[in-house]
């Protein structure tokens, strides 16, 4: 059970950093301010160092990961595209980055509570992709 519930934590957060990562990169190319360019080039780049954790995790399961639910990922980048035609602005941005973090805090500590029998490795792991997800939510706040 703890080798399960192990894989299947290490699972979700790499399909959910994955999103995380593919989202700013979504939108790095609209942001006019520097200021957020620089904090979304960071929270990225700390999600890619994440995400190769999450990788080497995986592997010593010999487990290949997660992709993100592609019908999520779809609906994401549609949002993001409407919302962006309405109104390229780093407020825009900034929200679009806010409710997406919200809803990857969210789906994490459901998943942190649900496969409780993993192990403390990937637990630390999921608590770590949830504080990347809340600082980048608290570091963007002043472009809302």
């Amino acid at each position: 059970m703890i080798e399960q519930d192990t894989i299947r934590l290490l699972r979700e957060c790499d399909a959910g950093v994955k999103m995380g990562v593919d989202s700013i990169r979504q939108v790095l190319p609209h942001v006019k301010s520097d200021d957020l360019k620089a904090r979304l080039e960071k929270s990225k780049d700390e999600h890619e160092q994440l995400a190769s954790e999450i990788g080497q995790a995986l592997d010593r399961y010999q487990d290949e990961g997660k992709m993100p639910n592609p019908i999520a990922k779809t609906m994401s980048t549609m949002k993001t595209n409407m919302e962006l035609m309405i109104k390229e602005d780093d407020k825009t941005i900034a929200s679009l980055m806010t409710d997406g973090c919200n809803m990857g805090v969210k789906s994490l500590n459901t998943y942190l509570n649900e496969f409780e029998a993993a192990d403390e490795q990937s637990k630390d792991i999921c608590k770590r992709l949830i504080n990347l997800e809340e600082s980048l939510t608290h570091q963007i706040r002043d472009f809302l």
